[in-house]
Formats: C-alpha cells, structure tokens, sequence
C-alpha cells in the first residue's frame, strides 16, 4: 500500500480530465504570475459591503469579526433589524469572547406593527453607532442590516456618507444586507454581491439551529 499523499488516486475518467485540465491551467496561471506593483503596505481603514439576496452577509462579517478579534483588533457588532434581547449562536459566542454587540431593531420589518417605531430604532441606533465610529476606540466596526435603514431612508445617507469619510483613517467599517445604495456601493473599497444558486428553504427545509441562528 502505498500512503504517499503525493500519489495520484484511481479516478474515473471525468475526474481525471478535470484534473489534468485544472493542472494545466493552474501552472499556467503561476507562471504567469505577477505581483501586482503600487499596492499599499501598513494599516489603512476599509469601508466594506456584504450585499446581495443570497445567504451569508451577516456570516461573512461574522467570520471577519473573529479574525479582527484574533488579531488583536477591538471590534464591535451593531444589529439593525435583531432586537436586543436576542440570543442567536452568534450572540452567544460573541457573549464568550467578550466581544460587544448592540440589538437596535424590533425583528423582521415585514413583522413590524408600527413601522414608525421601527424607523426611529433604526435612527437611534445609528446615533449609537455613529458615536462608536467617531469615539476612536474600535478598529472594526459591522453595521449588521444597516442597507435597509438606507434603503427606507429611516437614516440620512449625507449624514453616513459624511462619517464615513471624516472617520478614522485606521477604521474598518463593514456594512451587511440587501440592497445596498449605489452611492454606498461606490464609496466602499470592497463589495461583495452574494447571490442565492440554491437554497434549503425552498426543497422545503426549515432555517437549522447554528446554521440560520
């Protein structure tokens, strides 16, 4: 038996057309390699944007959330739509690496009984986030479904555009939810659009505890 990780497994023949295709093109693509010239080297603050119908904005900035918080970096969580007193899986592990995270909404907009209500949450939380980013104690801030308060124009975008740009030039802010303005999207430095190709709900699979909350 040969246990040489190295060594080529037996394969069907429409793996082992993929595979030497794959190689091909893979060595191809290191020879041609080369590194990109005029890139920045040191700390410089992102504006980051997770948008897109498909699942996992918020579990991307999540994800980002614990690499910042392994590197040192003080982060800090504000939920646009969760209520305060939730306690998803993410709200218990931020609870256990002391990492702080604010509830600002009432749920689910389209759950709303008083969408008045809701817009002043929405505005009220961005007057506590606002102050986070202004207060230069953090370097990672997520503004977790903050696209919808643009959206309803619950909060001025002149007045986060204007934040945004005056902040912290060492400040990372990542913004998550659908929709995200045009205008947000062309300030940001890094947009990703998540786009659903399949999803467990719609086979008729209800949300799984640790994989939707």
């Amino acid at each position: 038996m040969n246990d040489d990780p190295r060594t080529t497994p037996a394969l069907d023949e429409a793996t082992r057309t993929r595979r030497e295709q794959a190689m091909q093109e893979l060595s191809a693509s290191r020879d041609a390699h080369q590194k990109k010239e005029g890139v920045t080297k040191g700390r410089r603050g992102l504006v980051i944007v997770n948008t897109g119908k498909g699942k996992g904005k918020t579990t991307a900035a999540l994800g980002l959330m614990m690499r910042a918080h392994g590197r040192g970096l003080r982060v800090r969580m504000f939920q646009f739509l969760k209520h305060e007193n939730a306690k998803f899986g993410e709200h218990r592990t931020l609870d256990t690496l002391a990492i702080p995270y604010e509830g600002l909404g009432d749920g689910f907009t389209w759950r709303s009984r008083d969408l008045e209500n809701s817009a002043a949450m929405a505005l009220h939380g961005w007057s506590l986030a606002r102050a986070a980013i202004e207060s230069g104690e953090h370097d990672l801030i997520v503004l977790d479904e903050f696209t919808y308060a643009l959206k309803y124009g619950w909060v001025p975008w002149p007045e986060v555009e204007a934040v945004l740009r005056a902040r912290d030039p060492r400040l990372h802010v990542v913004i998550t939810g659908r929709d995200a303005l045009p205008e947000l999207v062309a300030l940001a430095d890094t947009v990703s659009e998540i786009q659903p190709v399949k999803h467990a709900y719609e086979a008729g699979i209800g949300a799984q505890t640790g994989v939707e909350y």
